[in-house]
């Protein structure tokens, strides 16, 4: 069980799967420090310096030692737009490698289509028989 277990664990695909999810997980950090240091404030800024971050509505106040308890509404808001900028980044990307892909598609063609230079000679052998008939 434990040799069958280890070939399931190093197949391509469970490797692959596994460098997607780090290098998602990094890039999630790159995106929400995007959104939360860059985009956010800039439209707080144009909101006449809004901060996003605080937006919350009070649903209770502190009392006796409990925290007080608020619908943080400005956190949501930051979360859609991380997933509208992530969203769009990897359609953008599925978008490229499909292009790469049709490229690649265009060129197997283009390849056999292409002649070899033994079919080639052979050609201009048969042409010249043909001529000397």
């Amino acid at each position: 069980m434990l040799k069958e277990f280890k070939e399931f664990a190093m197949k391509g695909n469970v490797m692959d799967l596994a460098i997607g999810v780090v290098v998602g997980g990094a890039f999630g950090k790159i995106v929400t420090s995007l959104v939360n240091d860059v985009i956010m404030p800039l439209v707080g800024l144009l909101l006449g310096g809004l901060n996003f971050t605080y937006l919350s509505i009070p649903l209770r106040a502190e009392k006796d030692g409990i925290p007080a308890l608020t619908l943080n509404y400005g956190s949501f808001i930051q979360n859609i737009v991380d997933f509208i900028i992530i969203a769009f980044s990897i359609f953008l990307f599925i978008k490229l490698l499909g292009n790469f892909k049709k490229k690649e598609e265009v060129q197997e063609v283009v390849e056999e289509v292409k002649i070899s230079d033994e079919t080639k000679l052979l050609m201009e052998i048969r042409d010249l028989l043909k001529e000397e008939k």
